[in-house]
């Protein structure tokens, strides 16, 4: 209780500077913290075994940055694709957007990578060295040889755990299987061994020493996120109306008659909370929404024999008595624009032809002349094979004048995500063109699969006429 008093004169006195104060949440059970834990053993689960899942011969989810092929399961993303991760970048912003205007920061409650990661941290730290309050026991007491191997062994597990973020994290852009025996023979790369160290050390400082800083100084999220709230969103509120005057009283006194509120000051609110604030005190940018303070107030309540609810997910509409609309405008914009343009990427997507083709024009002269006198353009036809099949394909054009198609080869083959190039050049008799540029329209057509083609649009260029 002292503990906690101090915490929050620090903070109502702090100016700019506050001397950082160590924050030991307590364990909670209840419904919230079943949700947080399902997050997290399903959020570290995927993260932990996609690496590892095979599809269709290849590693099912792999960034491969050298050969410039990214594969998501069954698809294989290439540059050219580039266009998807813009839009996906705009359905995640959206979807913060709308989840937040509807019930605040579940995305930093349950999802964010920090939350996850220290929620694992912190299980650590209880099973090493206890609950919250032998760990504060634990570090007033001097250095010994027992406080010494804890702390020890908590900080290994830690770094062990943090370096195996760091191998799994360059295992989605390195084969995690190559990376496996080249880790065992020694025989990582410099910018393996970079990204896995750099990458267990970030996990290792955010989630076992700066914690909650992370949260209420390093992301921009914390201070935005007032102007996506509105009096209608749902929020971690403590209803003062019901809690207030708080003070302590035995489970069967008459606290009505003593004037007091539902809230007996138990302060467990404040020790449960991973960034260490006082709900009671209104809604304030270091709450991340993870509700281990409704949970733990509910079991309080239950054992006081009072409603639940004291601290709960409410709007402050609600608290005023002023009816809630959560289906609200701003509410169904973001749900039909998130709705639209995700529907828009899948369809995209599903119908998504793994085939590109680049048509690019000799630039090194306009046209060329040929001894008979017709006209010549040269092109370099570049083709990228984006299946996961080798194909075979064959060249036509169209144009509005009477145009010749020559190639080295009739027909190209490509293998399964690669690329080739083939010259090919145009001929055309001059009395046929009918302005100085033309367009022509380049058919790749598979041989093998009679779905499978793309049309490119390119230049023709003829002499000037008098």
């Amino acid at each position: 209780m002292e503990q906690v008093n101090e915490a929050k004169n620090e903070q109502k006195e702090g100016g700019f500077y506050v001397k950082h104060k160590k924050v030991y949440p307590r364990e909670v059970h209840g419904l919230f913290a079943r949700l947080r834990v399902t997050g997290v053993l399903v959020l570290l689960g995927l993260y932990y075994f996609v690496p590892f899942l095979r599809w269709e011969g290849h590693q099912a989810v792999l960034f491969d940055l050298p050969n410039r092929r990214f594969y998501v399961f069954g698809i294989t993303f290439w540059p050219q694709d580039f266009f998807y991760l813009a839009v996906l970048l705009i359905i995640a912003a959206l979807s913060l957007f709308f989840f937040t205007a509807l019930a605040g920061r579940l995305w930093c409650g349950y999802a964010c990578p920090q939350t996850v990661w220290t929620e694992v941290f912190l299980w650590i730290e209880r099973k090493i060295e206890g609950d919250r309050n032998k760990q504060i026991k634990l570090d007033n007491a001097p250095m010994s040889g027992a406080k010494f191997g804890r702390k020890g062994l908590k900080h290994f597990i830690w770094i062990v755990f943090s370096l195996w973020t760091g191998f799994t994290f360059v295992g989605y852009f390195t084969p995690i299987n190559d990376l496996v025996q080249n880790f065992f023979r020694l025989d990582l790369g410099p910018w393996e061994w970079f990204w896995v160290i750099f990458y267990g050390f970030a996990t290792y400082g955010n989630a076992g020493w700066m914690r909650e800083q992370v949260c209420i100084y390093m992301c921009p999220y914390a201070r935005f996120q007032s102007a996506m709230f509105d009096r209608n969103t749902l929020i971690i509120s403590y209803d003062d109306n019901r809690g207030e005057p708080r003070g302590s009283r035995k489970k069967d006194a008459d606290y009505k008659a003593k004037g007091l509120g539902d809230c007996i000051d138990c302060t467990m609110c404040v020790q449960v909370c991973p960034t260490g604030i006082d709900i009671r005190d209104g809604l304030q940018y270091q709450c991340i929404g993870c509700a281990a303070c409704v949970d733990v107030c509910d079991e309080v309540m239950d054992k006081m024999g009072y409603p639940k609810g004291l601290v709960r997910y409410t709007t402050q509409n609600a608290i005023d008595g002023i009816k809630t609309r959560v289906l609200r405008p701003r509410v169904i914009v973001y749900f039909l624009v998130l709705l639209t343009i995700t529907g828009a990427l899948f369809y995209n997507m599903l119908n998504r032809v793994p085939l590109e083709l680049d048509v690019i024009r000799d630039r090194n002269a306009l046209y060329r002349t040929t001894d008979e006198g017709m006209v010549e353009n040269i092109y370099t036809l570049k083709i990228a094979n984006m299946d996961t099949v080798a194909h075979t394909y064959k060249i036509s054009i169209e144009s509005p004048f009477k145009a010749r198609l020559i190639m080295r080869d009739a027909e190209i083959q490509v293998p399964a995500g690669q690329s080739g190039e083939i010259p090919a050049r145009i001929e055309a008799d001059p009395a046929d063109l009918k302005s100085l540029s033309e367009d022509v329209v380049f058919t790749l057509q598979a041989v093998d699969k009679d779905d499978l083609h793309v049309t490119r649009t390119g230049v023709f260029l003829g002499p000037v006429r008098h």
